[in-house]
C-alpha cells in the first residue's frame, strides 16, 4: 500500500476521532489506469458520489457488499490516495432496474443511463470474463452512494 493511504487516513481521524482505528479498505475505481485516474478525479470533484460493483465480482475477490457507514481511502491508478470516502446507503439492485439518477451520481461519461449502461456492461463483461456469471439484466449490482470526507 502506498504510503499517502495511511496518511490521508490518519489525517482525517484527527479530524473524526470517532472514526474507526483499523485503516479502511483502500481502492481505485475501475480496471485500467485511464478510468481510474478519472474516477478519482471526478471524486475529488465531487461530481462521482456512487458506484456499482457486480455482486459477482465482489465474491469473486473475496470482498462483502458495501455497507452503509464503510469508509475507503480511493486512489489514483498508482496507488496515491486522492480522498476518503464513506458510504451513505447502499441498494442492492439488478442490472436492468439501475435508473437514471443512479448513473448521474456516478457522475461519469455523460451521465446518461445509456452510457452508464454501456459502460458498466463493458466492464462486467471484462472483470467476469473467466467466470460463469453472466452478464445479462439480472446481474445483482451493489449500488452505492458516497460522500467524500476528506480530499488528499
Amino acid at each position: 500500500m502506498n504510503p499517502s493511504a495511511s496518511a490521508l487516513w490518519q489525517r482525517y481521524r484527527l479530524t473524526e476521532p470517532s472514526a474507526p482505528t483499523e485503516m479502511p479498505i483502500v481502492f481505485h475505481f475501475c480496471d485500467n489506469e485511464k478510468d481510474a485516474d478519472t474516477c478519482a478525479e471526478l471524486v475529488v470533484a465531487e461530481r462521482k458520489r456512487a458506484t456499482a460493483s457486480s455482486l459477482a465480482e465482489l465474491e469473486l475477490a473475496g470482498l462483502p457488499a458495501p455497507i452503509t457507514g464503510d469508509y475507503a481511502v480511493i486512489t489514483d491508478w498508482s496507488g496515491e490516495a486522492r480522498a476518503v470516502i464513506r458510504t451513505t446507503s447502499v441498494e442492492i439492485r439488478k442490472f436492468g432496474d439501475v435508473d437514471e439518477a443512479f448513473a448521474r451520481e456516478e457522475g461519469e461519461g455523460d451521465l446518461t443511463l445509456e452510457w452508464w449502461r454501456s459502460a458498466h456492461r463493458a466492464y462486467y463483461e471484462r472483470v467476469l470474463a473467466e467466470s460463469a456469471y453472466r452478464i445479462d439484466d439480472d446481474l445483482q449490482i451493489a449500488c452505492e452512494r458516497f460522500e467524500v470526507v476528506m480530499r488528499a
